[in-house]
């Protein structure tokens, strides 16, 4: 049975991100990038669907502390026995274009005996690998499973033996002894690579975390948390591609035993502008200029063809199936692959694009030949469509409607587009953008705000309130402190507030995501509400909720999609990058009101 979700460690080589369980198991593991099929599958299935375990044999064994090495990933879990104490040491090599794990186990005192239990299992464990001993070209043995294009090597002194479809050894780790283990992917037609010098590669590692960690420009109370989420934004980013994932796992459930189980090991191009916005704002220009030579590769082409979201590489083809056989995480059915939001037209991405890339313009981000004729060929796509119902933010399998939100951020995208010929000198249609953002304006204060409710609400003509429309002024539509964005703020939290203190995203028993009801507060919903009462003025309601919200981290400061108070558990996909950029923001917004008050 797999371990509760927040129970796992993320680690990373900037290609793809695998996670190890408190009990020293590899759950999840896809090899050679986020979105590729899975090697290790146990999360969403049974320890039969593929795990790499490396613990102490002694059933009593408990762990002592587990933690990163400071600012990288690589993870240090120290284990406390009978007969003595361990330190196992897991990472992923960076910069090398290695595609690998390492472990290793040092001896701290007394004798420990380790067990090792290595189920590989390819093609989300659709496909049993060919396993053999082999002599690579230094003449060590290792362990070689090979299944069509892929390849898998594991290195190390005390290599399992084969028993019943999987491989189980044990070992003797005394004081001072080292024990390494390297399990690597290739391709299979090529030759096995060369072992690797773990000290060294160890060191590189975490020189390249902690250098990157280093440039992050953050004070204040929350400095820790925002370094370590900028850190999981960097993880979840592709190192050649520039494409950023919105989380590195599939189909972990946001309603235990339901079936709201998604594929976000894709580029939503939402989420990875909200990202680089939140890198611009810490530093991090170089990443930011790499993010936005991803969107043109992947946009390029036809604007009517635009995609809220694609592969890391661009990939415009991600269609959605389910894997049968794979029981799901705590039998939460199905496990899908893909996702069938693809082909949905949510009229808020072109917002969100513009947005982000009028903030990299504004720090001296230089347009080039390619970036600000393609941003006006999305401007051309946002009018074509300004008629157009949306699925909206949330990514609604029910009925079109004119989303709130969606119509604001239209209005964004042409005040953006309106800022880059007034402000920074470019070429554009500049009086037909400015007549198109008034007229949204007007129709969006017409239409999207309820004056019985005195609330802005969800869809044009609705009844109910969304948690995305705390964005609005954070979009620069209204101010924080406008009597409509109060009123808003007051009937959001009347209707969407658990009893707990966490936001939902919306109700979904209304039926309009076209689902069955059921999920638990969407943790980036309560950081945006922090980030309200800091900018109007609740300074205390918000630092209330701050330390709420980040009191829900474990205790190497990685989140999920969504919190159950009720369970004490994370729920959905982990770590989710929507979560952690939003923990950014609220802890900038927090920031601000501190030094606003300081003059």
């Amino acid at each position: 049975m797999a371990s509760r979700i927040e129970d796992y460690a993320l680690l990373s080589d900037l290609h793809t991100g695998p996670l190890v369980s408190r009990t020293g198991s590899i759950d999840w593991l896809c090899f050679p990038r986020f979105d590729s099929p899975s090697i290790f599958a146990s999360l969403v299935g049974t320890e039969e669907h593929g795990h790499w375990l490396v613990a102490p044999k002694e059933e009593s064994a408990v762990v002592a502390s587990r933690q990163y090495v400071d600012s990288t990933f690589v993870l240090q879990t120290e284990w406390l026995t009978a007969t003595g104490t361990v330190r196992v040491t897991d990472f992923m090599p960076v910069g090398g274009r290695r595609a690998s794990i390492v472990r290793r186990i040092e001896g701290l005192s007394g004798t420990v005996t380790m067990r090792q239990v290595l189920r590989m299992r390819f093609d989300y464990a659709r496909v049993l690998p060919w396993v053999s001993r082999i002599k690579d070209a230094e003449g060590a043995t290792a362990l070689l499973a090979i299944a069509g294009p892929d390849a898998l090597a594991l290195r190390g002194p005390h290599l399992p033996h084969s028993t019943d479809h999987r491989h189980y050894g044990e070992f003797d780790v005394q004081a001072g002894e080292k024990v390494d283990f390297e399990l690597l992917w290739y391709p299979s037609h090529r030759d096995i690579p060369e072992a690797l010098d773990v000290d060294r590669t160890l060191q590189e590692t975490t020189d390249y975390w902690q250098g990157w960690a280093a440039d992050c420009s953050q004070e204040g109370k929350y400095a820790k948390e925002v370094r370590r989420s900028l850190l999981v934004l960097r993880a979840l980013s592709h190192e050649d591609t520039g494409g950023i994932v919105a989380a590195a796992t599939t189909s972990l459930p946001e309603d235990f035993g339901g079936a709201r189980n998604w594929d976000y090991r894709f580029c939503w191009l939402r989420d990875a502008a909200l990202t680089l916005e939140a890198m611009l704002t810490h530093g991090y220009a170089q990443e930011a200029l790499t993010w936005r030579n991803w969107l043109l590769r992947a946009v390029a082409g036809d604007p009517e063809d635009l995609q809220i979201m694609y592969g890391l590489g661009g990939e415009r083809e991600l269609p959605e199936a389910e894997l049968s056989h794979l029981p799901g995480y705590e039998n939460s059915q199905p496990v899908r692959i893909g996702n069938g939001a693809v082909h949905q037209y949510q009229a808020d991405v072109v917002g969100e694009v513009m947005v982000a890339l009028e903030k990299l313009r504004a720090i001296g981000g230089a347009e080039d030949h390619f970036s600000w004729p393609l941003q006006r060929a999305l401007l051309g796509f946002a009018e074509r469509h300004l008629a157009q119902k949306d699925q909206g933010l949330w990514e609604m399998r029910g009925e079109s409607h004119y989303f709130t939100h969606s119509r604001v951020m239209m209005w964004a995208a042409f005040e953006a587009g309106v800022r880059a010929v007034r402000d920074h000198g470019l070429s554009g249609p500049v009086e037909q953008w400015e007549r198109l953002r008034d007229q949204l304006r007007t129709e969006i204060l017409s239409q999207g705000f309820n004056q019985d409710l005195n609330s802005f609400t969800q869809t044009y003509g609705g009844m109910t309130t969304d948690a995305s429309l705390l964005v609005l002024p954070q979009v620069g539509f209204l101010d924080y402190d406008d009597p409509m964005m109060l009123g808003t703020v007051a009937q959001i939290e009347q209707e969407l507030l658990d009893s707990d203190g966490l936001l939902l995203r919306y109700r979904t028993e209304t039926g309009l995501d076209g689902l069955e009801p059921g999920e638990h507060p969407f943790l980036a919903c309560s950081f945006w509400l922090v980030g309200q009462y800091a900018h109007s003025g609740r300074l205390e309601e918000a630092h209330d909720l701050m330390d709420r919200l980040v009191g829900l981290c474990n205790e190497l400061g990685l989140l999920s999609e969504e919190y159950s108070m009720g369970l004490g558990r994370m729920v959905g996909n982990y770590p989710q990058a929507f979560s952690h950029l939003t923990l950014v923001g609220a802890a900038d917004a927090l920031q601000t009101a501190a030094q606003r008050v300081r003059v």
